[in-house]
């Protein structure tokens, strides 16, 4: 599999770095109504013998204009360049949403951006994109100045199935946060997946008897507070099978920030500071306060035993 490049901004950029057939987009989850406008950029791009580049912002436009809302995103940016990389995507543009950027209509980001920064031969959009300030562009729009600075543009249709109306983020994030994560699966293509650094806590875990993993959820949506069966990618390349709690844990007190605390069956290694990304499989019950850590730790046995049986472990 060739290696995706990753490029920061779009000014100045050398030759071997423009000229691509672009999809243009969030692409938060890279779901599968995104996988259908980087198909468009793709046929483009074998048609006009030119690379295949993904365009992202960073902020993501939702953080930038409503930094007070809580934490949505489904993946970070290492996240998004390894599921594009997957798609053959040559080049990942992650523009730099400033208030140069935010200010510019749709006209002068068609023109100062797409044609004359990126040089773009191609430009793929969602039927609902909107670029430019006050979102004033639309897929109407980039076709006419696609027609004037001489670049081609294709619009995706909604993409969905009986039991999702329309393959979105939203609705990855609504399933999230319903405990529903195989419906966040249908919709991705993949499970979900939580990627951080192990933190290293009080231990409590391996006092009694199931040491856990600790990861900060940082801007990830917060997913139904509970108890999940999990699959874990270390930094080596090996999966590994477990359980993990997602939330605060109510019975042991000062915890306050929600953890992804997840135990890896069958593991005994020191994973400190290591990055670990792991997939949410299937939600066994919610987060509860247990009138004892001897409770508790009953409670964590039997979802093991759970957790086992669903994924074969």
């Amino acid at each position: 599999m060739k290696r995706i490049r990753v490029i920061r901004g779009w000014k100045d950029l050398p030759p071997g770095d423009r000229g691509a057939a672009l999809a243009m987009g969030n692409f938060d989850g890279v779901h599968l109504g995104h996988q259908k406008v980087i198909e468009l950029a793709a046929r483009a791009a074998e048609d006009l013998s030119a690379p295949l580049g993904v365009i992202t912002f960073d902020p993501h436009p939702r953080v930038y204009f409503r930094p007070d809302e809580p934490a949505f995103r489904l993946m970070k940016t290492d996240q998004q360049a390894r599921a594009l990389e997957k798609l053959n995507v040559d080049m990942l543009y992650v523009l730099p949403l400033t208030a140069e950027l935010a200010g510019m209509t749709d006209r002068e980001f068609a023109t100062r951006v797409l044609h004359e920064g990126l040089g773009a031969r191609h430009v793929a959009v969602g039927f609902d994109n909107s670029f430019g300030k006050g979102r004033t562009g639309t897929p109407r729009t980039m076709k006419a100045y696609g027609q004037e600075m001489g670049f081609g543009v294709s619009v995706a249709e909604p993409v969905g199935d009986g039991g999702v109306a329309k393959f979105s983020s939203t609705a990855v994030r609504d399933a999230l946060r319903e405990g529903r994560p195989e419906v966040a699966a249908e919709v991705l293509g993949r499970p979900f997946a939580i990627e951080g650094p192990v933190q290293r806590g009080r231990q409590l875990g391996r006092k009694l008897g199931f040491p856990t993993a600790n990861v900060d959820l940082a801007d990830y949506v917060t997913p139904r507070f509970g108890v999940y069966a999990t699959r874990t990618r270390l930094s080596d390349g090996r999966e590994l099978a477990g359980v993990a709690n997602i939330g605060v844990n109510p019975t042991v007190t000062g915890v306050t920030k929600p953890l992804l605390e997840v135990w890896l069956f069958d593991f005994d290694e020191d994973i400190y500071d290591r990055v670990i990304e792991t997939d949410l499989i299937a939600f066994l019950r919610p987060e509860e306060k247990f009138s004892s850590l001897e409770v508790m730790t009953q409670q964590v046995m039997a979802d093991a035993a759970r957790a086992r049986e669903i994924l074969g472990a």
